[in-house]
């Protein structure tokens, strides 16, 4: 089985994209909390429409940037980082839980996300923000990477994710927005590249290379779609079409944590 997510809930103020198409698709969603997109009003409404769906909800945290939609390096201080994603996460779930739902999971955004990769202070309180609210909740991120060593050396449990609308370089890393191949806008590419991640871990780079995203000791847990990718529902219909027609199974159960 593999989880299909997606972010949502990047609005704010007067403008609030429609979500209900994905979260009509997906499994899990990837909740934007107030720091780099959404505001109380989005944050509640997001987990209402993901309540009323059975869609898990996942804390969607990033550096305080809404300027620059969370997609900038901000060079914060490591304790300073701890609380802001203990303050994200603790939010959402507030409204997660006026939703009738719970906050299932963490996942960084944009730039965090790629900082923790590399960054070992950052990586670290990521980390740490996850262990204080609770060491149950897992972590999604890329295997291998500075974050994942640290969450498994942290006793944390890391989910291992790979992206259906991202063009991946040679090296195994997502090409850069803005560069030629970084998205991926055709449904049938997604689909066969659901296909390949669940069954073989692998992704066919941009120059043709066959990579492996998958831990050394497990599987990918999930696949996302981002919200704001060009044709972003009917990706991850494809996708999931593909994997039912393979006997492939989709659900939220591979990001499932400890029960609390």
């Amino acid at each position: 089985m593999i989880a299909l997510n997606t972010d949502v809930g990047e609005g704010f103020g007067a403008w609030v994209p429609d979500d209900r198409p994905l979260l009509d698709v997906v499994d899990a969603a990837n909740v934007a909390c107030g720091f780099h997109a959404g505001d109380p009003d989005v944050m509640r409404r997001t987990c209402d429409d993901c309540a009323a769906r059975g869609v898990a909800v996942g804390a969607h945290v990033s550096y305080r940037d809404l300027a620059g939609f969370g997609r900038r390096f901000v060079d914060v201080a490591r304790d300073t980082l701890v609380n802001d994603v203990v303050y994200q996460i603790g939010a959402l779930s507030v409204f997660a839980a006026a939703a009738g739902t719970r906050v299932g999971y963490v996942k960084a955004h944009g730039a965090l996300y790629h900082a923790t990769g590399t960054h070992p202070d950052h990586a670290d309180a990521l980390v740490e923000a996850v262990r204080l609210v609770d060491p149950g909740l897992p972590l999604l991120c890329l295997p291998g990477t500075e974050v994942w060593e640290r969450a498994l050396a942290a006793g944390l449990g890391p989910r291992a994710e790979a992206f259906l609308d991202r063009g991946y370089t040679a090296a195994g890393g997502l090409v850069p927005r803005g560069r030629p191949g970084d998205l991926v806008r055709d449904p049938a590419e997604a689909a066969a590249r659901a296909v390949s991640v669940a069954r073989d871990g692998t992704v066919t780079a941009v120059d043709g290379t066959v990579v492996s995203v998958r831990p050394p000791d497990g599987a990918v847990a999930a696949l996302c779609v981002h919200g704001d990718t060009p044709g972003a529902d009917a990706l991850a219909r494809a996708a999931r079409d593909a994997l039912s027609a393979a006997g492939i199974g989709c659900g939220a159960g591979p990001l499932a944590g400890a029960a609390r």
